[in-house]
């Protein structure tokens, strides 16, 4: 599965692209399939994301979406340096998810 992500231009957080729009959420990602890069040209020419790119992932049987690269899968938990700040705070399993 291919998905697009990228940050915020007006907040820098990290988001992703669910097929309506942008979202904070990795597990609303949706697979863009050969059309991610004109939707990535879309987006940035309408200046609504920073840096966005195509990245692998996978959706797991429970239907999250997993990146396929480390450093996304902690873009798309939240910050590191403080658990109970991450976009799941009452998950005590969240960041083995990013291992």
């Amino acid at each position: 599965m291919r998905v697009l992500t990228g940050n915020d231009l007006k907040t820098g957080d990290v988001i992703w692209w669910s097929g309506q729009g942008w979202s904070r959420h990795v597990d609303e990602a949706v697979d863009v399939g050969d059309q991610g890069e004109q939707i990535l040209a879309a987006e940035e020419a309408a200046r609504r994301v920073n840096v966005p790119y195509i990245i692998e992932a996978t959706r797991e049987a429970d239907g999250s979406v997993r990146p396929a690269h480390i450093k996304d899968r902690v873009r798309a938990l939240g910050p590191t340096v403080r658990p109970d700040l991450t976009l799941k705070p009452k998950d005590p399993a969240a960041l083995d998810w990013v291992i």
